[in-house]
């Protein structure tokens, strides 16, 4: 409160003030301990080696993150962490907090959960699964974590010995493939007194940008059709086929499609289709992901979705209900904190590739008929605010962007070409290409973390920004209401089913130097010609 007060203050006064009393460090007593930082990243590279396979081997989905946050939030409590655990009604949710005192607090973000049916063994350059039908990192989200714990403990290392004020918060995207839980978090002021944040993505360069992002924001919702149940054959005129309701709903939204703007998405499950076809059925569901790249056009297909399942249960005779699922704010990012994070990354620059990490990436880019480039040599520019906007993917850390001063940082641990949320996109992800990005974006982390803790004028800097261009003329409005929950039973069946399965492959670190060894992978294998 007494920083955003003097902000306040000093904005409306047209100067600037600080609001954390800290001792004054030069430019370049501030380079050294950045490059200190930087040597104690790389200095610990092998412990985030074994976390980025670690998470890796438990392989959850959004919601089942039992093992993962179990594993990741034991690490932090044992250097020093406070965690609250069951953050915002959800058992996997959790907040770690270490503070040294007066300062900024930076809050250090990122996903853990997986992708249904990508199980596929590290290393090799096809498709080989682990457990059959099993799910499995296509994403990347076992990389980020371990990178921000391992940015963390580099900067506290420093902060102690330094005595630097400030406080660092490490938090999880639950079930982000889902987007559901981030908005909850925000909902329920997990970011409330959060200075800034910086979440980190898995990526194939290492980037930061500013601004309005490409793609969109979404809401996910289910519609529950309710009916009578009859004999399909011997009476099916006293049914009213819940099936029936979900059908007409879905050709309903479909012609609606035809009509939408370029710019919306709109794709759907039927996560409930009846139980047997000779009971006419009395309960049926479809699931809807609702998306587009401005928030009132995310509300206005929604209210039409709406319309369309009302009619539906009309033409039936039943009953309908539905239930938000999850929410992403289309994703706007910190000017301010992306400079300064850019700065850093032209200083770390990519990892060196070997022969081996780029004979795995052009293998893979054969295999699924992509463009054989390899990993990439050359750094992104900085990522500028899209003039048009542009439509594609969601995620829910748009939520967190707009209740605090947000940047992602992408880090280089995947491969270019592929199709994400695929089972190839996890062939790098426990291999010398994802233990090097992660490296890589742990020292531009930290590297950034230090810049706003010795120069506090970068927060209010940052604050400037998000309150006086961000939300100048937008004000975030949550999807959700204080009634809804998180829905944390989803993809509890699917974890059931495979997570014994899944256990004999956990990578036990203390007897395998790497999971690749103990999968007894050649790194890289890849088809003979």
């Amino acid at each position: 409160m007494r920083r955003k007060l003097l902000l306040t203050l000093a904005l409306a006064g047209g100067i600037c003030i600080s609001a954390f009393p800290q001792k004054k460090y030069s430019p370049k007593q501030i380079e050294a301990l950045k490059a200190e930082a930087a040597q104690i990243v790389q200095a610990n590279h092998k412990q985030s080696q074994v976390m980025v396979d670690k998470i890796f081997s438990f392989a959850e989905l959004g919601f089942q993150e039992f093992e993962s946050s179990k594993y990741l939030t034991g690490i932090l409590e044992k250097n020093g962490f406070t965690i609250e655990r069951g953050a915002s009604g959800i058992p996997t949710a959790w907040f770690a907090t270490w503070s040294n005192g007066e300062g900024p607090v930076i809050a250090l973000g990122s996903d853990v959960d997986n992708i249904p049916k990508a199980s596929q063994y590290p290393g090799v350059a096809y498709h080989k699964p682990m457990v059959e039908g099993a799910p499995g990192h296509g994403e990347g989200h076992n990389a980020g974590i371990p990178l921000n714990i391992t940015a963390a403990l580099a900067v506290k290392q420093i902060m102690e010995r330094e005595n630097i004020g400030g406080t660092l918060v490490l938090w999880p995207g639950i079930a982000e493939e889902l987007v559901a839980a981030k908005a909850w978090f925000a909902r329920d002021g997990k970011f409330d007194g959060v200075d800034i944040c910086i979440f980190t993505h898995v990526a194939n360069n290492l980037g930061v940008s500013y601004g309005q992002a490409s793609g969109t924001g979404l809401i996910s919702v289910e519609y529950t059709f309710s009916g009578d149940a009859a004999h399909s054959a011997g009476a099916p005129w006293r049914g009213k086929s819940a099936a029936d309701a979900v059908e007409l709903m879905n050709i309903g939204w479909n012609y609606k499609r035809e009509h939408l703007h370029p710019l919306k998405r709109s794709h759907s499950v039927i996560t409930d289709g009846g139980d047997q076809p000779n009971v006419v059925p009395s309960k049926a569901s479809i699931w809807y992901y609702f998306r587009d790249v401005k928030y009132d056009g995310i509300m206005e297909m929604y209210a039409q979705a709406n319309d369309i399942a009302k009619g539906a249960a009309l033409m039936t005779g039943t009953t309908m209900t539905s239930k938000v699922l999850g929410t992403a704010w289309p994703r706007h990012f910190n000017k301010v904190i992306a400079e300064k994070m850019y700065q850093n990354i032209l200083k770390v620059g990519l990892p060196t590739w070997d022969e081996n990490d780029q004979t795995l990436a052009k293998a893979i880019q054969k295999e699924l008929g992509s463009k054989e480039e390899g990993m990439p040599t050359k750094l992104d520019t900085l990522g500028l605010p899209v003039k048009e906007p542009i439509s594609g993917g969601s995620d829910d850390i748009g939520d967190v962007s707009w209740v605090v001063p947000t940047v992602t940082l992408r880090f280089p641990s995947n491969i270019p070409g592929l199709p994400g949320h695929h089972w190839s996109n996890a062939i790098a992800m426990a291999t010398p290409i994802a233990h090097k990005g992660v490296t890589a974006g742990a020292k531009a982390e930290a590297m950034t973390i230090l810049d706003f803790l010795l120069q506090p004028e970068l927060v209010d800097q940052a604050w400037d920004y998000f309150k006086n261009v961000q939300t100048k003329e937008e004000t975030y409005k949550p999807m959700i209401t204080a009634d809804d929950a998180p829905p944390i039973y989803l993809n509890e069946g699917i974890m059931k089913q495979f997570r014994r399965a899944l256990e004999k492959f956990y990578y036990d670190e203390t007897k395998y130097d790497t999971y690749l060894q103990q999968l007894g992978v050649t790194y890289p294998t890849v088809k003979k010609d």
